[in-house]
């Protein structure tokens, strides 16, 4: 293996705002210490998070958190191991995730414990975005616990978390009712879900879909869902939604997420599913990383079947 070098190119920003603000800085690259692992990264995902991220929605804008690195998924070959990890050795390819905003880069270094082996037959640019939803939307079906022959609603059902969600419950038995543009119909049904446009009359439609009631709903995309799930009748108990949390705590819905169930058995069982070609996560598109700010563009637009994904 080639030797590690000293710098790599890494997406940051040093400011708190909107897309414009993200750059490739040379940055050193990161030790490896004890416990650790030095991955050289193929393909890191993006995610809706990540926007709210930078633009100080979690952080408060505070500047002492700057400048910041970006990113959680990921996939490459690991080039160094530290002190006391056992089971992972030099040369293996895995995916994982980083806590540290740091996977938007040539390299990363992450717990060991943050890693899985990459399936042998699983696409580079599928692990390198496959964890962020896939562990949320593992989280999002575990909160609302559907039982086979259960009808559950599934907003922006054909987006990253939405669309693995679908086929996590189809896969299971679940009668799915899918809202999605009409130009994602198709893939739905070929999952074994029942589409439904968004827009005017979304409610009325959904009802005349779901004649015998309607036993849960898993949000993917916003607050206006959450209340349509409460218009549904649909107890809160039954409501979960992976992003519209102050409305979540406001009604007592759940809002489990990727934090839920960061664990590496659940994120290599997943995996295995997406490999096997249980579950299918389509890629919308792929970028290099000089090219950050027209990737998070496409991805604001909101409107993409699947993932976006750097290529350092």
């Amino acid at each position: 293996m080639s030797a590690i070098p000293e710098t790599m190119r890494a997406v940051r920003f040093h400011e708190w705002g909107d897309r414009s603000v993200l750059r490739v800085d040379e940055v050193p690259v990161p030790s490896v210490g004890p416990g650790q692992v030095l991955v050289r990264v193929r393909a890191a995902g993006i995610n809706p998070g990540e926007s709210a991220i930078r633009q100080g929605l979690f952080d408060g804008n505070d500047p002492e958190k700057l400048p910041s690195g970006q990113g959680t998924d990921f996939a490459g070959i690991v080039v160094a191991v530290g002190e006391g990890v056992d089971g992972i050795d030099e040369r293996e390819e895995v995916l994982g995730w980083s806590w540290t905003r740091s996977s938007q880069a040539e390299y990363v270094v992450v717990p060991s414990e943050q890693v899985v082996q990459k399936p042998r037959l699983l696409d580079w640019t599928v692990a390198g975005a496959l964890d962020v939803i896939a562990t949320t939307a593992a989280a999002a079906v575990r909160a609302v616990d559907p039982r086979p022959g259960e009808r559950v609603v599934v907003s922006a059902a054909a987006g990253g978390v939405g669309g693995f969600v679908t086929q996590l419950l189809t896969n299971e038995g679940i009668d799915v009712i899918a809202i999605a543009s009409e130009s994602n119909h198709e893939w739905l049904r070929s999952k074994g879900a029942r589409p439904v446009a968004y827009g005017d009359g979304l409610r009325e439609r959904i009802q005349e879909l779901a004649t015998n009631g309607i036993d849960a709903f898993i949000d993917t995309f916003g607050p206006e869902y959450v209340h349509l799930a409460v218009e549904l009748g649909i107890p809160v108990d039954r409501i979960e939604t992976v992003i519209a949390f102050e409305v979540a705590q406001e009604i007592g819905a759940k809002a489990s997420g990727s934090a839920d169930t960061a664990d590496p058995e659940i994120l290599g069982a997943l995996a295995a599913q997406v490999a096997d070609g249980s579950i299918e996560v389509p890629i919308a598109a792929t970028y290099p990383l000089e090219r950050v700010q027209d990737a998070y563009e496409e991805l604001e637009q909101r409107h993409t079947r699947g993932k976006i994904v750097l290529v350092p």
